[in-house]
């Protein structure tokens, strides 16, 4: 009896150790398919979010070399192209900045009259990845105006020039007062955009401000402030709303500026070699420098001009719908030596009217209106 019951055990045992062997064989196919698919969708996800390389002008795949370039220090190229009376019969240089998915074609346009009889001379270059300019990803605020200053030197400006910047290219001149304001002899920033996180601003002046830009635009810039390795993707994937910017939304912009636009559109033949080495290194470079952290604010910025041997101007309009006004007026307001132009009832792109950037530039540079 008892040799039955210890064999019927042992059956007993034989059977649980087979169910835990397939039990334990059945976890570890599981286990491992897991583990597969876990490591399968971080490599998807690191592949959606790895921006393609740019498509550098000159290389065997990029577009081809057309404009007059520099070679930097550091072996990169800047694009660029003159306008105005020649460099050497010049009375005032200017170093042109231009915005967000523009490049060097978009010049100023001055009137013949005003560009002779006040003799300027004005350069306008491509930002790195933009147009025919090598793209620098190790771009920062500062090496801008380190870009612009070795641009001026090669070029042979003098010790000192005048900078204007447009849009985001108004970043840049924040960044030429504080990294080369002994190289310049004026400055003047045309709509320029702001950093919301920049320091100085008032908490709730800020978030007002914010909150009045479309929805999508603020997750854009979220992305690029807070998580700028996700800039590429966010910007591509087609799940959410994207840069209405980017996109072109007629949207963003003011009653005024819709009326401009058919002006810039008829002019501008030149929109496909803006972005036509990649957006990543262009628009989305731009995202990532102009929204993140920056090295120093603004607001906190010492007057270049102590003895008023220069000048510096802001300028805006009181419905831009691009960049809200009141940061403009409250930078104004904590900066006194800033020459603050409002314009009433304009959006974003007053500056292409009738007119307008003879104005801008007759008072950088003579203080005539």
């Amino acid at each position: 009896m008892a040799g039955k019951i210890s064999a019927a055990s042992a059956r007993a045992h034989t059977r649980k150790s087979k169910q835990n062997t397939s039990f334990k064989l059945l976890s570890g196919i599981f286990t491992k398919t897991l583990l597969v698919l876990f490591v399968g969708a971080l490599a998807w996800a690191y592949q959606a979010i790895q921006p393609p390389p740019p498509k550098t002008c000159g290389s065997p795949d990029g577009p081809p070399i057309t404009a007059s370039r520099i070679k930097l220090r550091d072996g990169r190229h800047l694009a660029y192209k003159e306008h105005g009376v020649p460099l050497e019969a010049a009375k005032y240089k200017i170093v042109k900045v231009h915005g967000f998915d523009s490049c060097r074609l978009d010049a100023v346009p001055l009137s013949p009259e005003l560009v002779e009889r006040l003799g300027i001379y004005v350069v306008s270059f491509d930002r790195p990845g933009y147009g025919e300019s090598d793209p620098n990803p190790k771009r920062t605020v500062k090496s801008m105006a380190l870009d612009i200053e070795e641009l001026a030197d090669q070029l042979r400006l003098g010790s000192k020039f005048y900078v204007i910047g447009i849009s985001m290219g108004g970043q840049v001149i924040w960044s030429c007062l504080k990294y080369i304001p002994h190289r310049l002899a004026g400055a003047t920033l045309v709509a320029p955009v702001v950093n919301y996180w920049w320091s100085g601003f008032p908490t709730n002046l800020s978030n007002q401000a914010y909150q009045q830009i479309l929805p999508q635009d603020q997750w854009v810039l979220r992305v690029s402030h807070y998580a700028p390795w996700l800039t590429y993707w966010w910007n591509t994937q087609k799940r959410f709303p994207s840069s209405s910017v980017i996109a072109n939304s007629i949207d963003i912009f003011s009653s005024e500026d819709r009326k401009l636009l058919m002006k810039i559109s008829s002019t501008r033949n030149h929109a496909a070699q803006v972005r036509q080495q990649g957006e990543y290194e262009s628009l989305h470079r731009d995202l990532i420098v102009g929204f993140g952290a920056w090295e120093f604010s603004p607001l906190e910025l010492d007057n270049p001009f102590p003895n008023n041997e220069g000048s510096v101007h802001v300028w805006h309009g009181d419905e831009d719908r691009f960049v809200p006004v009141t940061l403009q007026r409250y930078i104004a307001e904590q900066l006194p030596w800033i020459r603050y132009h409002e314009l009433p009832g304009a959006g974003h792109l007053f500056m292409v009217a009738d007119g307008m950037w003879d104005n801008i530039v007759k008072t950088l540079l003579v203080g005539e209106k």
